[in-house]
C-alpha cells in the first residue's frame, strides 16, 4: 500500500481577470510513493511541484481528485480533522522559517508544544533530535548564530520531532553551497535509513536527485510527464523535458556546438553507444568494432553510476571502410542503441 497516493488531482486557481480563463497549478497528477521511499519531484520554476507538495499536507485544497495519506483520504477533510493528519508529516524548508526569537532547543520543541506533548517529554524529544543531527552543542545558540547547514539541521530536526511518517523537503538545499548540500543529503538519506521515513524531495536540481532518491517524477506545466526509478530514468529519459534535466548531470549526445568542435578535431563517422547494466560491456562493443578492422577513438560520453548501477553513453569517431562500418554497427545494433550524431 503505498503511503502517498494522488489519483487525478488537480489545483486550479482564480484568474487575476475575468476574462482571462483559471491558472492550472496542478493538472490531473496520479503518484503513488511507497513507504520507505526517497521519492523526488523534479522540475523548473513554475512546473507545480511545490503546490503539489502543499496538496499532500492538505496545506492548499485539492480542485479535483483525491489525495489518500498513510490509508486515509484528506482531500475534501475539515481543518480540524486534518491536524492529526499533519503531524504526521514533517518539513523543511528553503529559507529554514525558523523563529529568531527562540533558541535552537525552542525551535524544536515548537511543534511539541503545539501538540500538547507534555514538558517532560518534550525535553527529552528535543535533546534526541538534536543528537540526531548533530547539534546537542547549540541547544541554546540563537538561529542567527547559525550556518545556513546548521540552520537546516535545525529544521530537520523541528521536522523529525513529532515523529512523523512522511518527511516534505522543499527546495531544502537550494540555497546552501555544495559542500553543506551533500552534508544535508547525507543527513536526509540517515534519516530514512535508520528512521524509516518517507522522504518527499521537491527540486529543481538534478543532483539532488541522483544522489539520494529512489524514484522521481518529472513535472511540466502542472503535469507528471515521467516517472520511475531514478536510474531508469537517467539511463533512458523518454521526454524532452527529462532529458534537459539529465543533461545537467550525465554527458550523453553531444549538443549542436559540442558536435561542431568534436568534427573538426576528429574525422571519420560519429556515433553513440548506450549500454546499460547487466547487457552488453563497452569492451564487448570495442572488440565488434576491431573485429570489423574499424578503427575508433572515444570522443565523448562516459560511465555512470546511480543505486550501484552503472549506464553509459559512449560517442565515437569510426574510421574504416563504409562496409566495414555498416557491418561492425549492425552487429553493435543487435545489442545495443546507437544513435546516428548529425
Amino acid at each position: 500500500m503505498p503511503i502517498v497516493r494522488l489519483r487525478e488531482v488537480s489545483k486550479s486557481y482564480p484568474p487575476s481577470k475575468r476574462s482571462a480563463p483559471p491558472l492550472v497549478a496542478v493538472d490531473n497528477v496520479s503518484l503513488d510513493i511507497e513507504a520507505g521511499d526517497i521519492f523526488g519531484i523534479i522540475g523548473y520554476s513554475g512546473a507545480g511541484k511545490s503546490t503539489l507538495v502543499r496538496l499532500i499536507n492538505a496545506l492548499e485544497p485539492v480542485t479535483g481528485g483525491t489525495v489518500e495519506v498513510d490509508g486515509a483520504v484528506i482531500s475534501g477533510l475539515r481543518e480540524r480533522q486534518l491536524h492529526e493528519v499533519r503531524r504526521g508529516i514533517g518539513m523543511i524548508f528553503q529559507q529554514f522559517n525558523l523563529f529568531t526569537s527562540r533558541t535552537v532547543a525552542g525551535n524544536v520543541e515548537y511543534p511539541l508544544q503545539v501538540a500538547g506533548v507534555p514538558a517532560g517529554e518534550r525535553k527529552r524529544r528535543v535533546a534526541e533530535m538534536l543528537e540526531f543531527v548533530g547539534l546537542a552543542d547549540k541547544a541554546r545558540s540563537r538561529p542567527d548564530e547559525l550556518s545556513g547547514g546548521q540552520k537546516q539541521r535545525v529544521g530537520i530536526a523541528r521536522a523529525l520531532a513529532t515523529s512523523p511518517k512522511i518527511l516534505l523537503a522543499d527546495e531544502a538545499t537550494s540555497a546552501l553551497d555544495p559542500e553543506t548540500t551533500v552534508e544535508v543529503l547525507g543527513l536526509l538519506k540517515r534519516v530514512n535509513r535508520d528512521l524509516g521515513i518517507t522522504i518527499v524531495l521537491i527540486t529543481h536540481e538534478m543532483e539532488v536527485i541522483k544522489a539520494i532518491a529512489h524514484r522521481v517524477a518529472v513535472m511540466d506545466s502542472g503535469r507528471v510527464i515521467e516517472q520511475g526509478s531514478v536510474f531508469d530514468v537517467f539511463s533512458n529519459p523518454q521526454t524532452d523535458a527529462a532529458k534537459r534535466f539529465v543533461s545537467t548531470v550525465i554527458k550523453a549526445v553531444p549538443e549542436a556546438e559540442e558536435l561542431k568542435v568534436l568534427r573538426q578535431r576528429h574525422p571519420g563517422r560519429i556515433v553513440t553507444v548506450s549500454f546499460a547494466d547487466g547487457g552488453v560491456s563497452q569492451s564487448e562493443v570495442f572488440v565488434a568494432l576491431a573485429k570489423h578492422d574499424v578503427t575508433f577513438e572515444l570522443v565523448y560520453g562516459g560511465v555512470n553510476e546511480i543505486q550501484g548501477r552503472t549506464f553509459g553513453h559512449l560517442t565515437l569517431a569510426l574510421r574504416g571502410h563504409d562496409a566495414a562500418i555498416e557491418s561492425a554497427l549492425a552487429t553493435v545494433r543487435s545489442r545495443l542503441t546507437v544513435t546516428e550524431v548529425h
